[in-house]
């Protein structure tokens, strides 16, 4: 699998407030910035880290979720199809559009039920998420309770 860079997705209170403060940290500008998101590609460490506005989570605080950029649909596929040979159920977002970006993706939760995208952008778009009859719900965005995925379900114990 060609993996682009980690990624990494913070939910945060205020995007413009928090925006100066990751441009300083990193050194680099946000390479997309929109109302209540934000996301920096940093070249040195590889990193895609997302800026996400909204309320912090009880269970995971600022972090919202974790991924691995890959550079095609055929290598989200050859992941899913390794996490199912571990045990592991991934649920699939084809073709949906997910911060700002038509992707493809699968989820998978680990044993403690911490959220991993792994996916492949396709293009940027105008919209956060996607309308009703796409791969996410409407509203939601990089959400995978919204495939109807749980970490009950989606992690197998090994014990």
């Amino acid at each position: 699998m060609a993996v682009l860079r980690p990624h990494l997705a913070l939910t945060v209170s205020d995007v413009e407030r928090s925006t100066p403060f990751y441009e300083a940290l990193f050194g680099v500008a946000p390479s997309k910035a929109r109302p209540g998101y934000a996301k920096f590609e940093v070249a040195d460490p590889a990193l895609n880290l997302t800026l996400n506005q909204g309320a912090r989570d009880e269970t995971l605080g600022a972090f919202n979720h974790a991924g691995i950029q890959v550079s095609s649909t055929e290598d989200v596929l050859m992941a899913k199809l390794r996490l199912q040979k571990a045990g592991l159920t991934a649920f699939d977002e084809m073709d949906t559009t997910c911060c700002y970006a038509r992707q493809d993706k699968i989820w998978v939760r680990d044993p403690d039920g911490t959220p991993w995208e792994i996916f492949v952008t396709h293009a940027d778009v105008e919209q956060a998420a996607h309308t009703p009859g796409s791969g996410s719900a409407a509203g939601t965005c990089c959400d995978p309770a919204a495939t109807g995925a749980t970490a009950r379900d989606e992690t197998v114990s090994t014990s």
